[in-house]
């Protein structure tokens, strides 16, 4: 068995004290429901998709909670992240906290009321231009068409929450740092500023490239945050548009892993780390002088229900041990349990307790 050295944080470890693990991104009210095939028609859905909502979709919200029985969640990736992280942690409670932009609407109050109910200490924006962002789970037998439409949460103002001085000083507790590449789309200005404070106080600082379209339409600001990033998480897919926008010339995973690892960083105290799953294969990770492979649970294809919420839940779980100071190997085993857990229901929804040790 080998174990990889852990992270060997410079600060003494608080074990568990609440708002140690920080997270920004898209706060999103996820709506899903059993759907028929006349309503995907209607508003042109394919069965298994994800898009964001256009002009058409937009009265789809409001009849989707009308007409089917709907369930609310937290979502967005990196709120689902923490969400995540906070259920593997269990006690204390806040561990986790997010920042994000909703408006001041019956959604946005859903939305707060749930953040609470998996014990995440959210700091919203709150702001009456825009709607709060919403998903919606369209489910047809084994299928979800999802429609996502970031309203509100495309309206995340640096001036306006993250440099407020009660805000500020949360992100100040914080030890790690998790951003969704989506991020990028939103706020340049906060994830830099938030990337430096933690590069500049040897804190850990991690981010996911989250899909294509970010390496590809947003590389300028990717690139700008890239230098400040200890941990880098992505798939299969992101790491081959990735490797293509950054002419590695190579397809090969871990050999785009090894060349994400060696690009310029700014803080030489730390060696940056470069996660890369890919489904039901092993996961590659890149230390400064290895490549380690991860095989994940196995699982028998008749009990994946929803493999939507894998990504999220799998950094949730690395998250929950490496705000412990947990070796690496062990950050990846978390990993791939709670992928392994939210891969059989519907949705990024979790049992109460976790199973993992």
């Amino acid at each position: 068995h080998r174990t990889v050295e852990p992270l060997s944080l410079t600060f003494p470890c608080l074990y568990f004290s609440p708002n140690t693990l920080f997270g920004m991104g898209n706060p999103l009210l996820d709506i899903s429901a059993v759907v028929d095939k006349d309503f995907l028609d209607k508003y042109t859905l394919k069965p298994n998709d994800q898009i964001l909502a256009e002009d058409k979709h937009k009265a789809l919200f409001e009849e989707l909670v009308k007409t089917f029985k709907v369930e609310y969640h937290a979502g967005g990736a990196t709120q689902n992240s923490i969400k995540i992280a906070q259920w593997m942690i269990q006690e204390p409670h806040n561990v986790g906290t997010f920042f994000g932009c909703i408006g001041k609407d019956k959604f946005g109050e859903i939305l707060k009321q749930k953040a609470e109910e998996a014990h995440i200490d959210a700091h919203y924006y709150e702001q009456n231009e825009e709607p709060t962002g919403t998903c919606a789970a369209c489910i047809t037998g084994d299928n979800r068409s999802l429609v996502a439409n970031l309203a509100a949460a495309n309206c995340y103002k640096k001036d306006k929450h993250l440099d407020l001085e009660e805000n500020w000083k949360l992100v100040e507790k914080a030890k790690v740092y998790y951003i969704a590449g989506f991020f990028l789309t939103v706020s340049l200005e906060s994830i830099l500023k938030v990337a430096k404070h933690a590069s500049e106080n040897n804190k850990l600082f991690c981010l996911n490239l989250s899909a294509p379209f970010i390496c590809q339409f947003f590389k300028d600001n990717l690139m700008q945050v890239l230098p400040y990033v200890d941990v880098l998480f992505g798939n299969e897919t992101e790491a081959a548009a990735f490797a293509k926008e950054q002419d590695f010339q190579t397809e090969d995973l871990k050999e785009i892993a090894k060349k994400a690892q060696a690009l310029p960083k700014v803080n030489k105290e730390r060696k940056r780390i470069v996660v890369l799953t890919q489904g039901k294969d092993e996961t590659v990770m890149a230390l400064s002088d290895k490549i380690e492979t991860f095989p994940v649970l196995k699982i028998d294809p008749k009990d994946i229900v929803d493999t939507n919420g894998a990504g999220d839940a799998f950094v949730g779980g690395f998250l929950s041990e490496l705000v412990q100071d947990k070796s690496l190997d062990q950050c990846v085993k978390a990993a791939h349990y709670a992928a392994n857990v939210i891969i059989r229901r519907a949705g990024c929804t979790f049992p109460e307790k976790p199973d993992f040790s």
